[in-house]
């Protein structure tokens, strides 16, 4: 099969800056290299954001890059980008006029118009994958750029692909409410790398106190770090660290690290909570290795990337009940989900389990069995070809799997 991978957001040549452990552009790439093992042909067409990157470019054995110039070669914001959408989908469609491939997947809302319009005349199934809905973040009172046009234009895309992959069982039942048929519709999760994140490997160095830990891309108030420092004050002898955010130099300096700072002394466990600032490239799974408990409190969680790397690492997860982290966690075997907002619960369920080692090993055991048997990339790519193929005409998929 030819699949073409639109990534009109950004390209996975570009080195990533968030302390995600897997960016959306990573993620794209990771399904890129998954779908190559299976055999197929791979072209990721991404917008150019940098003047470094090169026209096109192997990313992997039957994987290339394209690299298309829209806008300016530089990172872009979300009405940015959509500002760039027509000249972008424009080449596109020059492009697949010389070489159509079988079927096109699009991440991200901006990607879907661009390839919605650029297949339209050359009978190319559409499939669709958003990453977050603009309908998702505000309800969880994110800033949703674009407003309601955005949120409009994810409906008529979501209504008009052929097929709609959701990242959750939460973004399923919005695209339902939508207007997505069910029959058009997938769950297929994020993936993890099992390679890099894994229970065997370095650990980050600790003391002896239970370790807690939340990574987050930065410090802000959609983390739920007041509810964490809450939930300290009630399990003695434990520490939590906060990693993510800027450099460690730049710290001080920071608003939302004062903020807190000034918060954990009035709670009285300043001394109980560290912050490491932004990771080192790499060092997110020795980190992970290190902690007894990832802990989590945002209340919005569309990918449950970290949630997924900590996992892999065999390091359990307590977590709101919520997107991403709802569907992986399974309560009592590989973490605890508790509902968003409770400090006093979360607090009581992570003593308790601090308190039963052999249950906190157990714990481990199965979280990262479940990554790997279920959010695998090998697995996650099977998933996504399914749903490829299940948008193809007879002819066309017995061509495309001949070919």
């Amino acid at each position: 099969m030819r699949i073409a991978l639109v990534a009109h957001n950004g390209s996975p040549l570009t080195p990533a800056t968030g302390q995600e452990p897997m960016s959306q552009a990573a993620s794209v790439a990771a399904h890129a290299r998954g779908l190559a093992k299976l055999g197929h042909r791979v072209t990721l067409y991404a917008r150019r954001d940098s003047r470094a990157l090169p026209g096109s470019a192997i990313l992997a054995p039957r994987v290339t890059v394209e690299h298309v110039t829209a806008g300016p070669p530089a990172p872009l914001s979300g009405a940015e980008l959509a500002a760039t959408v027509a000249e972008f989908s424009d080449q596109l469609a020059q492009r697949w006029h010389k070489a159509t491939p079988d079927v096109v997947h699009a991440y991200f809302w901006t990607s879907g118009l661009a390839a919605l319009s650029a297949a339209r005349g050359h009978d190319i199934p559409l499939v669709q994958t958003f990453g977050t809905l603009g309908v998702a973040e505000r309800r969880h009172g994110n800033p949703v750029e674009g407003n309601d046009v955005r949120i409009r234009l994810e409906a008529c895309l979501a209504r008009s692909a052929h097929a709609v992959l959701a990242s959750t069982g939460t973004e399923a039942a919005d695209l339902v409410s939508m207007g997505v048929s069910r029959a058009a519709l997938t769950v297929v999760p994020n993936g993890v790398d099992t390679t890099e994140f894994g229970p065997e490997g370095p650990v980050a160095k600790r003391g002896s106190h239970a370790r807690l830990l939340a990574v987050v891309p930065r410090l802000n108030g959609q983390q739920g770090f007041g509810v964490l420092l809450r939930m300290l004050t009630r399990v003695p002898g434990a520490e939590l660290v906060i990693a993510g955010g800027p450099a460690r130099s730049q710290l001080r300096n920071d608003p939302a690290y004062q903020k807190l700072t000034t918060l954990a002394e009035r709670l009285g466990v300043a001394a109980r909570v560290s912050f490491t600032g932004k990771i080192a490239p790499g060092g997110l799974p020795a980190l992970l290795r290190s902690a007894d408990l990832l802990v989590s409190a945002a209340s919005y969680e569309p990918t449950g990337a970290v949630a997924l790397a900590a996992m892999a690492c065999g390091t359990p997860v307590a977590a709101p009940a919520v997107g991403a982290c709802a569907d992986a966690v399974l309560d009592g075997t590989t973490g605890m989900l508790v509902p968003p907002g409770r400090p006093d619960l979360l607090a009581r369920r992570v003593r308790d389990l601090l308190a039963s080692p052999l249950r906190l090993e157990a714990f481990g055991i199965a979280a990262a069995d479940r990554a790997t048997a279920r959010y695998s990339w090998d697995r996650i790519s099977r998933e996504t070809v399914a749903a490829y193929e299940r948008c193809l005409p007879a002819a066309s998929l017995a061509g495309a799997q001949s070919g």
